[in-house]
């Protein structure tokens, strides 16, 4: 994804379109496309700044507000797997998939531990 033009390069262009320069002319005299000089001046006739949005940020986990109710699954019955879990929060009416059930797990403390079948059957070597 590119980098949002310079805030002065924004200002230049909306006082060159403002000032009575057409749109192509002012991507052309700046050496910008025709699309980001529309949409940068929409931005300014309708909410009056010309600077960029926030580009990233912070989504709140999709099971913060459940944690505590996964660590009483959890706490209940230890062994319980992802898909049993996943089906006890349905049944509750929170939606969640497999990857989020495992990061709410993951940030509680919980790690994955394997079982004795998902090891080596033999040393490894000759």
């Amino acid at each position: 994804m590119p980098r949002p033009l310079s805030n002065d390069l924004r200002e230049r262009i909306v006082r060159a379109v403002d000032g009575g320069l057409s749109r192509n002319a002012a991507a052309k005299r700046f050496d910008v496309s025709v699309s980001a000089v529309i949409k940068l001046m929409q931005r300014w006739r309708a909410t009056g700044s010309y600077l960029p949005k926030q580009i990233g940020g912070y989504r709140k986990p999709l099971l913060a507000d459940h944690t505590d109710r996964v660590a009483c699954l959890v706490a209940e019955k230890p062994d319980r797997t992802i898909a049993e879990l996943q089906q006890r929060l349905a049944a509750e009416d929170i939606k969640a998939s497999g990857s989020a059930i495992t990061r709410c797990l993951a940030r509680l403390g919980y790690s994955y531990k394997k079982n004795g079948s998902r090891q080596r059957t033999r040393s490894a070597g000759c």
